[in-house]
């Protein structure tokens, strides 16, 4: 008994070890990722105040002669850009989080789905770049130019810093990760989960899918909320279309394949 017990005892010992050197693995990448965002944090901290401006320019630009942004707390002019220069210095940060990631998990996957991917992993940085610069550049000019119009004429538009902050914050994350939906698509006829076909036939669901998730995820009201859905329902449709593409580029290989097989 003591022997088989002794015996046992070591083979724990062996099972256990891969587990405790993955965590050690995954806390030293975590480190470094870390270590990374605070460094780009230090460096772009000394520019805080400039971050904000550039950030808040698009509203700036629209306000009326005598307008101005307003700090309503006490903190709020420290808070705000070091908040804002913190998300930034994570948003800049996001590919070499990314590697990190697939470096830990690379090992444990197949050449094929390595090759497969990496294109993945950089469409999806660059798509989640993509989305952020659209809010900026296209959607924040349409939506402060409707909100900075149509209030009542004895209004003064005097818009908290840390209050706009949090509304474009909201806004580069909806859009982010609504531009991620080609990817999240060609996963899912990609792995089999759902074919082409099917999704096509959900087309009137997806569309009225994407003006929910507008709903929910911007400001009450009309312009906001089809700037969201619209790119959304396109993007679901460039999903549809690469995936359209490596069905039809893996069914031709399987017959192919077939073919060989029977000659």
């Amino acid at each position: 008994m003591s022997m088989s017990g002794d015996s046992q005892e070591p083979r724990n010992e062996q099972s256990q070890a891969p587990l405790i050197e993955h965590l050690i693995e995954l806390r030293t990448r975590l480190i470094r990722a870390v270590v990374v965002i605070l460094v780009i944090f230090l460096g772009l901290y000394a520019f805080a105040n400039d971050i904000y401006t550039f950030v808040a320019q698009p509203l700036m630009d629209l306000l009326p002669e005598g307008s101005q942004m307003i700090a309503t707390e006490v903190a709020s002019p420290f808070l705000a850009p070091f908040k804002l220069t913190l998300v930034v210095a994570v948003f800049i940060a996001i590919p070499f989080v990314l590697h990190q990631a697939w470096a830990f998990i690379a090992p444990g996957l197949y050449d094929n789905e390595k090759a497969l991917a990496i294109p993945i992993l950089v469409s999806s940085i660059a798509l989640f770049y993509g989305g952020a610069a659209f809010a900026y550049y296209v959607v924040f000019p349409l939506l402060f130019e409707f909100f900075t119009q149509t209030g009542p004429e004895n209004v003064a538009v005097m818009t908290d810093i840390n209050q706009y902050l949090n509304f474009v914050l909201k806004l580069f994350f909806a859009f982010g990760v609504a531009f991620e939906i080609p990817i999240a698509t060609f996963l899912l006829i990609l792995s089999g989960a759902t074919t082409v076909e099917s999704l096509s036939k959900k087309r009137p669901y997806i569309l009225l899918g994407c003006f929910i998730v507008g709903m929910l995820l911007t400001p009450p009201d009309v312009i906001s909320q089809s700037l969201l859905a619209v790119p959304m329902y396109l993007l679901y449709e460039v999903g549809l279309l690469f995936g359209r593409f490596v069905r039809k580029r893996k069914d031709e290989k399987e017959a192919a394949e077939e073919q060989e097989a029977d000659v």
